[in-house]
């Protein structure tokens, strides 16, 4: 294969006659499904302790044949791109079909819009200047305060080419640009210590952020995050009042709320949403959409793995469920249309359900008032990982930056607390909404059913009242 194709059937010789004719004749009967091509190459620089500890470099390239049948799919991949093994994949993924007498669901309608370009981020800097500035990380880190004990810090960037051709003939192709940066800072006075993170992410080349100075952004918010936890007490558990701060914390609607939205789940019913389509799931002012048409942002993509353009869909609107993040098969199964969240892994994944950028509208209070209307309780300043059980729509999320609230004011750090609830009860909780939405920096990455795709979140201060909140505190 000619190096960083932008057409994978010029670069791999596959004819896209012979192939459009292969995957009509795979999907004969078939009620949807599609061809999809990919190739792919990433790198991940890591520096830890001083040193470059990782540099790998991976490229990779294939094919996915699906065919749809009802609720059946059948699905073939290979890593070789040709004539061949296309026509052993549609022997075994035509078997579906063999039988059912399904109308092909008209394709999705083509657009022009790109929400990013096709900078090829590995094409630039040099290899020996990412090394420099990793070390350049470590040293400004280091320098900030005598108390920093280790410092890890990473680069990574992917650049992939998808190509989709269905039955009709219509053929979608999307080229998509993906960079990280990331921080982490270890702390220590005496034998304590302490850590922080953050990073910035985005569809854009390296340029973006480490030829300029916001990476020097990252270092100051990790540093200051370790030295607030190394002042931080242990965390009280209880019942209060919690303010969330906005940003990166909507990470917790898209794991207690967002993937109770996908279409998949509410379809079979496995949901702690389902059959609730229509009613009040949230209090009043509560917002919440799925926008996978932000210009550059990590979890949009121009169009989705079926071929969809990307939408902004309203979930619950003023708190009422409004819509569901909808592929092709789940949408056609249940009377509406996809909603453009068709994602997949890779080629060798199937497309299902799932979430772009998922984030809370802004309200009207300011996020001082918010605080202020507590007398005791605690903000949350930063979300770590969490587990959700999607049917019942219960989490326990770790905090990995938070504070008590006394008398109306942020007091204390705390460590060690968790926020342990219900999804769509908190929701119901909900008492005011900040005027400060913002979104995360570009650092998420979602995981369904092994499956791990780029993903963005937001959301403004909000109040929840009566939360759960586990301690360490004796």
């Amino acid at each position: 294969m000619t190096q960083h194709p932008t057409d994978l059937f010029a670069a791999t010789g596959l004819d896209p006659d012979a192939a459009r004719r292969i995957v009509a004749q795979a999907l004969a009967g078939a009620d949807d499904g599609e061809l999809y091509l990919e190739y792919s190459h990433s790198e991940v620089l890591a520096f830890d302790n001083g040193r470059l500890k990782t540099a790998t470099y991976d490229t990779s390239q294939g094919f996915g044949l699906r065919a749809v049948a009802g609720e059946a799919v059948g699905y073939a991949h290979a890593d070789d791109i040709s004539e061949a093994a296309l026509k052993r994949a549609a022997s075994a993924v035509s078997a579906v079909a063999r039988g059912h007498s399904g109308l092909l669901a008209a394709g999705p309608m083509p657009t022009n819009r790109r929400l990013y370009g096709d900078v090829d981020p590995l094409a630039g800097p040099a290899f020996g200047d990412k090394v420099t500035l990793l070390a350049e990380i470590d040293a400004y880190a280091r320098a900030k305060d005598p108390r920093v004990r280790q410092v890890t810090a990473s680069l990574a960037a992917s650049w992939k080419v998808v190509e989709i051709l269905r039955a009709d003939g219509l053929r979608v192709r999307d080229v998509r640009p993906l960079v990280r940066v990331n921080v982490s800072v270890v702390v220590g006075d005496g034998d304590r210590q302490e850590s922080g993170s953050h990073g910035e992410g985005g569809r854009l080349g390296y340029d973006s952020f480490i030829l300029t100075d916001r990476w020097q952004h990252s270092v100051d918010e990790a540093l200051r995050q370790a030295l607030v936890n190394l002042d931080a007490v242990p965390a009280p558990a209880g019942t209060m009042d919690v303010v969330i701060g906005p940003g990166w914390n909507g990470v917790l609607l898209h794991e207690a709320v967002g993937h109770g939205l996908e279409g998949d789940f509410n379809r079979k019913k496995t949901s702690a949403f389902s059959g609730l389509m229509g009613e009040m799931v949230a209090s009043k002012g509560v917002t919440i959409v799925d926008d996978g048409t932000i210009a550059d942002r990590r979890g949009s993509i121009s169009v989705d793995d079926e071929g969809t353009p990307s939408n902004c869909t309203t979930l619950i609107e003023d708190g009422r469920l409004v819509g569901y993040m909808q592929d092709r098969q789940n949408a056609r199964l249940m009377g509406t249309t996809s909603t453009g969240n068709g994602r997949r892994q890779s080629y060798a994944h199937v497309p299902m359900p799932r979430m772009t950028n998922t984030y809370m509208l802004g309200g009207d209070t300011d996020p001082g008032e918010i605080v202020a209307s507590v007398k005791n309780g605690l903000y949350a300043a930063a979300m770590g990982g969490g587990q959700v059980d999607i049917v019942s729509g219960k989490f326990v999320f770790n905090l990995t930056e938070a504070y008590l609230i006394r008398d109306g004011r942020i007091d204390r750090p705390v460590k060690g607390a968790m926020l342990i609830g219900n999804g769509p009860d908190a929701l119901t909780r909900v008492r005011m909404i900040g005027n400060d939405m913002s979104l995360d920096p570009g650092i998420g990455t979602c995981g369904k059913s092994g499956q791990g795709v780029p993903v963005g979140v937001g959301q403004p201060s909000m109040r929840i009242d009566a939360v759960t909140v586990g301690g360490t505190a004796t």
